[in-house]
């Protein structure tokens, strides 16, 4: 199966993204339309204190107009190394530092019209939690949850977002495996 593609028009160029409109031939000579947004690679981080616990973000989503419980993540600055971005969003989203990192896998969150990439990591980090320094337009509560409390927010319907639940699937998973 491909797409072949005929012309690509960008039709919006914003801060974090771009919607391209694309027309393509199908592969029986049919043509179509697809509408594409270009989202760079971002991250998201399960970060994991001594004691077992899990540290997880809160904060007020403007598209779904409510408070959102997320795994820690971001965007990649551009040129920045993956690696080096989960370290960065950690610390800025929570104030904790990573003591080792590992990349589980990326997630991909909506294949049907977005390009993004999230890479997921899983990080052992310090008992101690620094400063934060959020963006300034950004207001973010942490939380603290073992894997029996977090498996319980999924099931009673706590956890709503994507990139969250198939991260949690990726370091479940990769336990495992260990």
């Amino acid at each position: 199966m491909y797409e072949k593609t005929l012309s690509r028009k960008t039709v919006y160029e914003g801060l974090i993204l771009n919607v391209e409109m694309l027309d393509v031939e199908l592969e029986d000579g049919r043509k179509s339309k697809r509408e594409i947004v270009q989202h760079g690679v971002a991250v998201a981080i399960i970060p994991q204190l001594p004691d077992g616990r899990f540290v997880f973000i809160r904060q007020f989503r403007k598209p779904m107009e409510r408070v959102c419980f997320e795994v820690v993540a971001g965007n990649c600055d551009p040129g920045e190394e993956e690696a080096v971005s989960a370290g960065r969003e950690l610390k800025e989203e929570t104030g904790y530092d990573f003591q080792s990192l590992e990349l589980l896998g990326p997630i991909f969150p909506s294949v049907g019209y977005c390009t993004e990439r999230i890479d997921v990591f899983f990080a052992d980090i310090a008992e101690e939690q620094g400063a934060t320094s959020f963006d300034e337009d950004e207001r973010i509560e942490t939380v603290i949850l073992s894997e029996e409390e977090m498996d319980e927010r999924i099931r009673s319907g706590g956890v709503a977002d994507a990139k969250t639940l198939a991260a949690w699937m990726l370091y479940k998973v990769h336990r495992s495996n260990r």
